[in-house]
Formats: structure tokens, sequence, C-alpha cells
């Protein structure tokens, strides 16, 4: 039995986060008592990924990066290229291992932070608190009492959507035997691959080095694909588009991310919230979590210090989440060809600009500018059509693997046109 100020269950960028700025307090508040509740090491904890977003130059993470852009690149299907510089933001890579580290030392360095590893099987209110019950690794039961709980583990099924796409993409960390890439420049999104029947897909390229880069084949669709369909996709866009002669691929990452304009409640209990994506915080048009998990750490541990209940705040404005309601369902019934659409928008609103509107700090006036950028009558239409559809349960497709070292390797010489 353990006891505690704030119980927080999952130590991934939700958790560790909202640990970090609790016990950053400001002057005259301490860190309060925290049970940090992670998984045990097996298939209940989450292998190494990758986090990307997007900031200005001197963030407080800049020291675990893997990589950093200030010039990025979209190319619509014909190969046309969108070339821009976002600043004063740069596109940020984050490896999940290295912000454990560089946020396990600061709490390592907090007496009132207690680290308990567990399966939690169960969360529930109490007078004036909750109670998180678990397993250990040995098969011991663990029980951590709290005046407040913050829960971050996936949902077991998502809420009721209108729509739900699903964002699914592998990814290659590979390395070539000749210089390939431009390290000062990122691609965003290269359209030059074969687009699905409903949604869009697209390559994704961070070079780290002339001879390293994550390049990533990505969907927006309604199904997943195997393994063999993702490493055609992208041994075609490594030896055919990027022209790479033999490459070695040292990691592999795959993943699927709903995209949904389903509710996600931000609270299970009088004492209890939900944090992360478990509480809204991945974006529905873009799937990016990162950055929305700062804000609603820094929020939350604002709360707490003020005295006040420290309920999450909403992930994204109502604004933001109506627009990527239309979106979705417009990219969904087929309504819009999605590489036009992006490649549209990156060509017509400045760079800097787009990014503060899919992160959803621009103010309205601003979005109503990005909007003219887009197919007016057919998002209309769905503007139109989305009051008169139901919500539909669905079941969540989120996974996320990592393949060891040396899972597979490249020579263009070996390979026929796709």
């Amino acid at each position: 039995m353990h006891d505690a100020e704030i119980a927080i269950v999952g130590a991934g960028a939700a958790g560790l986060s909202l640990a970090h700025r609790l016990c950053a307090a400001p002057p005259g508040r301490t860190c309060p008592s925290i049970a940090l509740i992670d998984a045990p090491p097996g298939p209940a904890r989450p292998p190494e990924r990758t986090w990307c977003f997007w900031e200005e130059r001197d963030g407080e993470f800049d020291a675990a990066l893997s990589g950093a852009w200030d010039t990025l690149r979209v190319r619509a299907p014909d190969g046309t290229a969108v070339v821009g510089s976002p600043a004063p933001l740069r596109y940020k890579m984050l490896r999940s291992g290295s912000f454990e580290e560089l946020v396990t030392a600061r709490l390592d360095r907090e007496p009132r932070v207690r680290r308990l590893e567990a399966e939690v099987i169960d969360v529930r209110d109490l007078p004036g608190g909750a109670e998180v019950r678990g397993v250990t690794a040995q098969g011991n039961s663990l029980t951590v009492r709290a005046r407040w709980v913050f829960d971050s583990r996936p949902l077991r099924t998502l809420p009721p959507a209108r729509t739900t796409l699903l964002q699914h993409f592998r990814g290659w960390f590979l390395h070539t035997d000749r210089p390939v890439f431009e390290p000062r420049l990122a691609d965003l999104m290269d359209f030059r691959t074969p687009q699905p029947a409903h949604g869009l897909s697209f390559a994704y390229v961070l070079p780290t080095t002339p001879y390293d880069a994550l390049v990533e084949y990505t969907e927006f669709s309604r199904a997943a694909l195997d393994e063999h369909a993702y490493d055609a996709a992208l041994r075609a866009h490594v030896t055919h588009r990027l022209g790479a002669g033999r490459f070695e691929v040292v990691r592999v990452e795959q993943g699927v991310i709903p995209m949904t304009d389903a509710r996600f409640p931000r609270r299970s209990g009088r004492s209890v919230f939900r944090i992360g994506t478990a509480g809204g915080a991945t974006r529905p048009s873009t799937g990016y979590t990162f950055a929305t998990v700062q804000r609603q750490a820094r929020a939350i541990a604002s709360a707490y210090h003020q005295g006040r209940t420290p309920v999450p705040p909403p992930a994204h404005a109502r604004r933001a989440l109506a627009m990527d309601a239309v979106m979705l369902r417009a990219l969904d019934a087929g309504r819009v060809d999605g590489a036009a659409f992006f490649t549209g928008l990156f060509r017509t609103v400045p760079m800097e600009r787009l990014l503060r509107f899919l992160d959803g700090r621009t103010r309205w006036h601003e979005d109503f500018r990005v909007g003219l950028r887009t197919p007016v009558r057919p998002m209309l239409r769905t503007v139109a059509e989305l009051p008169l559809l139901p919500r539909a349960a669905q079941l969540p497709r989120r996974t996320t693997i990592t393949a060891p070292p040396g899972a597979a390797t490249g020579d263009e010489r070996k390979e026929t046109p796709r």
C-alpha cells in the first residue's frame, strides 16, 4: 500500500511531462508527493518511439533532440516542390528514450517522486480521493491511494464518432553507402506515392546526416496495411525517388493512430482524470500529440499549485475540432483530393502560419483565411452534412512496434520499379 498526493498511471510522454511540470513548482510551492506508476518491461510497456513537433529554437528538451530543421519541403504528386522556412519555428524530432532519460534525471533529484512498476488493472474513486490497483512483475498486488489520479493508459474502446480514419505508418531509420540526404532540409510530405481511393498517402524524410535519415511511409485511410505492403512502398521511395544505392535499415518503427472526431472525456471520476491520447491530446487532422501534451501538463500543474481542481483543459479548441471533423469527413467521403488539399495549403499559406494553424494556435481570422484556401464547395457540403450523421462506436487501433537493428537491407541493383 502506498499513499501519495498525486498518482500518475503511465510514464510515457504524458505521464513524465506531468510529473516534471508538477515538480517545477513556482516560488513558495513545493513538489507534491507523486507516485509514478509504469508497466513492467514487456508487452504492456510501449517500445521506443519517435515524437515530432514544432516550436521556437530554444526549447527545454533541445538537449535530447535527434534532429531539428529550419527548412521544410512538401512535394506534389507531379514532383513540384514547396520549400519554405517556418521561422521562428523549427521542426524537431525527439526519441522517447532520450526524452525519458532527460526527464527521469530531473525527477530522480526530487525525493517526493516515487517510481513504481506494475500493470494497472483498476482505477476507482474513493471518498476524498482515488485508488489505483495493479500487479507487479513478480505477481504481487500493488495499491496506491491518492488525492488525484491522472491516467494515460490507452482507451479500451474509442468514444462514438462520425468519422474515424487511421493514420498508419512504417518508418525505416536507414544508413546509405553514399550521401543522399540534405541534413538541413526535411521532407514533411512527399505525395509522389500511390494514393488510396479514400484518404491519402505520403512519404516523410527526416535526415540527420547526408547518410542517415528516418524515411516513413504514411497513409490516412480506413484500414492498415501489412508489413510487406509498407516495405514495398518504402523500398520504392528510397530507391527510385530518393535515388539511394545500397542501404541498411538500422531500426524500424510502425504504428496506427486513430484520426477521429470522437469526443474524449477528460474526467473519468471525481478524482480521476485522463491525459495524453486517452484525454484527446492527439490532433484529429494530423496525429501530432507531443506539443499538446506539454500544454496540458503545464495547465494541470498550474491549477494544482494555485489550489484549484487540476482538471486537464480541453486539448484543442472547439473551432479547431470542428474544422478537423469537416476535413476528416470530406477526405473519407472522397470529396477532396488529399494530396492536392495539403499541397495547396502549403503552397498558398505562409508556412509559419500553417504550422500554427495545425497546432491550433491561430486566431479566428487566420483560420478563416486558411479556410478560403481549401476546396470551399466540398467543405460547405460537408459542413451541412455533419449534423445529420450519427456517431458510431469504434474499436481502438493504436500500436507502435520497434524492430531490432539489422531488420532489413536494400540494394537498388536488386530492385525493379514498383
